[in-house]
């Protein structure tokens, strides 16, 4: 049986959100917890785009990315990402850094589902 986590992310911080999403697709909240398995979880985020967030924090938090090629480092603030992506682009690059990197994660991030 598939358990549902809802989280509803008005006037929330991105990175409890996040966490709390990340902590629920790991399976890290229920008792039969095993590292080596997907947790049979679908993670709903709701309202995305009523998060809390600073001016200071659309515009000056960086993430950077490197292709490496000479030249290939780029840089893109919060406001550029919701600018292409939406706050759903900005909610999955959040829970993507905070899951586990192994075979696991794309398991996992297909079960995150992010509406705004």
């Amino acid at each position: 049986m598939t358990k549902v986590h809802t989280i509803d992310a008005t006037d929330k911080v991105l990175g409890r959100v996040a966490s709390q999403a990340a902590k629920a697709l790991m399976g890290k909240t229920s008792a039969e917890y095993t590292a080596n398995q997907v947790a049979d979880v679908r993670v709903y985020i709701k309202n995305a785009s009523k998060t809390k967030m600073t001016e200071k924090r659309m515009k000056e938090t960086l993430h950077e990315t490197y292709s490496g090629q000479p030249g290939g480092f780029k840089q893109k603030t919060n406001e550029n990402i919701i600018g292409k992506k939406g706050w759903v682009g900005l909610y999955e690059l959040a829970v993507y850094g905070m899951l586990p990197s192994n075979k696991l994660r794309p398991l996992m991030m297909k079960r995150l589902t992010i509406t705004e």
